[in-house]
């Protein structure tokens, strides 16, 4: 807990408690149903929670800002960043509903009423979003393919509409030829080891 302080110090007493019941919640979870793996569990709010932070370093969320993050697994990134912008609407999306059930609950325990997560397929979901966000569930061409048709025309934020991508390696081959990228190394955000080769990848539309 004392490294998402150390980033984001400026957080509400609200935002401090529901970040510190994350720890015990996802540990009574993963003993149920293995949602994070084992030597992770750890590791939460480093590898799960601060990574999934890295986004806000990147973008300060306008309220009212709608975002889809896909394949969200455990609740990464879009459940800290819930957290973080109590203002702004999440739809995490998974195709593993046992997953889905252990975001919803763990929502509904630190009282996160901003979030909201359903068992679907990308392929299945309705309606526009300012951002897509995930943590490298698949090769870029094939996610923007999933993707692009949930992207709104319609902005509200500085950064123009599109896919916020969290990823790690060398990006220069899955990366060719795709138009309008910015990579931000997250190694100039936060000094941990961990971040040494983990990326933003931004792709506007």
């Amino acid at each position: 807990m004392e490294v998402i302080l150390k980033y984001f110090p400026n957080i509400s007493k609200k935002q401090k408690d529901q970040f510190s019941k994350l720890q015990v919640l996802y540990q009574q979870w993963n003993s149920k149903i293995n949602v994070l793996s084992r030597k992770d569990i750890d590791n939460l709010y480093l590898k799960h929670v601060l990574h999934s932070l890295a986004i806000a370093k990147v973008i300060d969320f306008a309220d009212g800002t709608k975002i889809i993050d896909v394949g969200t697994g455990g609740g990464f990134p879009g459940l800290p960043l819930a957290i973080l912008f109590p203002n702004v609407e999440f739809l995490l999306v998974d195709s593993i509903g046992k997953k889905i059930k252990v975001v919803n609950e763990i929502a509904e325990n630190i009282g996160l009423r901003n979030l909201q997560a359903v068992h679907k397929r990308a392929e299945q979901i309705v309606g526009k979003f300012d951002f897509v966000v995930s943590r490298a569930v698949t090769r870029m061409k094939v996610f923007q393919q999933w993707v692009r048709k949930m992207i709104s025309t319609k902005q509200k934020n500085i950064l123009l509409n599109g896919i916020i991508y969290l990823k790690g390696g060398d990006l220069t081959d899955e990366l060719q030829g795709i138009k309008n990228v910015d990579i931000y190394d997250i190694s100039e955000f936060f000094e941990e080891d961990f971040f040494k080769t983990k990326k933003i990848v931004y792709i506007n539309y």
